[in-house]
């Protein structure tokens, strides 16, 4: 046999099986190992730091002493340790349970799950309401179900992964405009006229750099040339606009807005899901055709039990979405006084822009030292040369906590 004549001493049929599964396993492995060396080689290997209390404004962090103020989460509103929200996640398991063992279409839905739904529609001030798993599940799902070959979809080339990998399961024709380029969109439209429906899919607020997407601009331009237009709101939904509906609310184009996909995992309690709301008709196709709803677990009523009660206190009133807009202002002018310089448009997401990927990942180990909890961001994430640290802004974060982690980057440069 080919393993004994290999090894020169004679095996039998279900040793040289054992054998090719080993070597196949081997190479595997020494492939594993070079792509993972690389990685560090590029110096961008991401190593996760523990936290061992809830999530919130103050945490604290396996290794180090004492609380740790913490800038990277994206629990923009506080609700993810918000006692109410805490309650109503544990009301839900002891009455639903801990899960459904089933997708929806079979026997996964609870009234809850529909409460919700009609609850986010309501919210969003739309027909109707589909969750998902997770926003990237809704961003996999919708372009597929909606989108044929006769079709196009235009879409900004900064977008999230989750958008950029969902247009690539679709098989309408792909347009990628420079990043909110309102020039370069609009000869994409004048070229995508030939086909039958246009879509043009945007970040409402983007996530590396904190910029806002012009949707003006860009609701001005589909109605120009009879296009659809989606956004994704993570980074927007519950803290944006004047009843933190999102960008759409902020910009005043809620009416021109066709599509919304948002998470329940950042502002609506940071737990986990997202959702798409729209025209109910397509909401009901998406029931019928997308392949992460049909094929996935409902989510957990404990889930769902959070982030219902997270929209029920946005709903009831303004007051913590308002609460994000000073805080906003205070560290981004504060910083700038400083001599740093700030990305993005008075978004709670202020990138601390470094250049250098070296000087972010070193400089976010030190300010853990000082007890800020921040991030450094670098190529591939961002661009070669654009370096940062992403610091965010939440509304359960004090004046005090604010002025510390200001403080704890300027020492930084002159310790």
């Amino acid at each position: 046999m080919w393993c004994s004549r290999l090894l020169s001493y004679p095996l039998s049929q279900g040793q040289c099986s054992s054998y090719r599964a080993r070597a196949a396993l081997a190479q595997l492995n020494h492939v594993l190992e070079a792509e993972l060396e690389s990685i560090r080689g590029a110096g961008t290997w991401k190593s996760e730091r523990i936290i061992t209390s809830k999530q919130g404004p103050h945490i604290h962090v396996e290794g180090s002493r004492g609380e740790i103020l913490n800038f990277c989460a994206n629990n923009y509103l506080g609700l993810s340790s918000h006692p109410e929200v805490i309650r109503s996640g544990l009301e839900a398991l002891e009455k639903f349970g801990a899960g459904l063992s089933s997708v929806r279409f079979i026997c996964g839905t609870q009234n809850i799950h529909k409460n919700l739904e009609e609850k986010i529609s309501r919210f969003h001030q739309r027909e109707d309401a589909i969750l998902y798993a997770s926003c990237f599940d809704a961003n996999a799902g919708i372009f597929e179900a909606l989108l044929t070959p006769e079709d196009a979809v235009l879409s900004d080339e900064l977008n999230h992964a989750s958008i950029i990998d969902g247009i690539r399961l679709c098989k309408a024709n792909k347009y990628r405009y420079k990043h909110m380029d309102m020039q370069d969109l609009e000869a994409k439209l004048q070229d995508a006229q030939k086909h039958r429906l246009r879509l043009v899919a945007t970040d409402g607020a983007f996530s590396m750099d904190g910029d806002i997407a012009p949707l003006k601009e860009i609701c001005s331009l589909a109605q120009k040339y009879q296009a659809l237009v989606f956004i994704d709101e993570c980074h927007a939904t519950g803290f944006l606009g004047p009843n933190g509906r999102g960008t759409d609310e902020l910009l005043g184009v809620m009416d021109q807005v066709d599509i919304v996909n948002s998470t329940l995992g950042k502002a609506l309690g940071g737990a986990a899901g997202g959702y798409t709301t729209g025209p109910k008709a397509l909401i009901d196709l998406l029931r019928q055709r997308s392949r992460p709803y049909l094929f996935s677990n409902s989510l957990p009523p404990a889930v769902v039990g959070c982030a219902s009660k997270a929209l029920d206190l946005l709903m009831e009133s303004n007051a913590i979405a308002q609460s994000m807009v000073a805080k906003t202002r205070r560290f981004r002018s504060k910083m700038a006084a400083a001599g740093f310089s700030i990305s993005g448009n008075d978004h709670p997401i202020c990138p601390v822009m470094l250049g250098k990927a070296r000087l972010a990942s070193v400089m976010a180990d030190d300010m853990l030292e000082r007890g800020i909890y921040v991030i450094g961001f670098s190529y591939p994430v961002v661009p070669k040369g654009k370096a940062r640290i992403r610091v965010q802004i939440s509304a359960v974060h004090s004046e005090d906590d604010i002025d510390r982690c200001v403080e704890a980057f300027t020492e930084f440069f002159i310790q």
